[in-house]
């Protein structure tokens, strides 16, 4: 359970950060430069679902190991910035929190 909490999280973080930078990177400006809208509808519903299972995974992940609330905030905050998910992920291998 706790490997797989973490691949899960791993996973769903890389998911969520590929979606946010999809929806600001091609979604927006297909939006407001050739008035496209249905493109942020298409990659922003996406990105909400991704989001939601992401801090269910974060949430699984704080449970399983006990995570104290620091990381859970830094986690949470990693979503709402471009790349976090990613820079995320990469400080949790570095701890080695990852089992290959």
């Amino acid at each position: 359970m706790l490997k797989r909490s973490l691949k899960f999280l791993h996973y769903v973080g890389l998911a969520e950060g590929c979606s946010f930078l999809l929806l600001l990177g091609i979604a927006m400006p297909l939006k407001y430069f050739m008035d496209l809208p249905q493109a942020v509808r298409l990659f922003g519903m996406a990105h909400g679902v991704l989001f939601v299972l992401y801090l269910i995974a974060v949430a699984v992940v704080t449970l399983t190991h006990r995570w104290p609330l620091k990381r859970v905030v830094i986690a949470v905050i990693a979503a709402f910035l471009p790349f976090g998910p990613f820079v995320l992920d990469g400080r949790l291998r570095k701890e080695q929190q990852f089992l290959k």
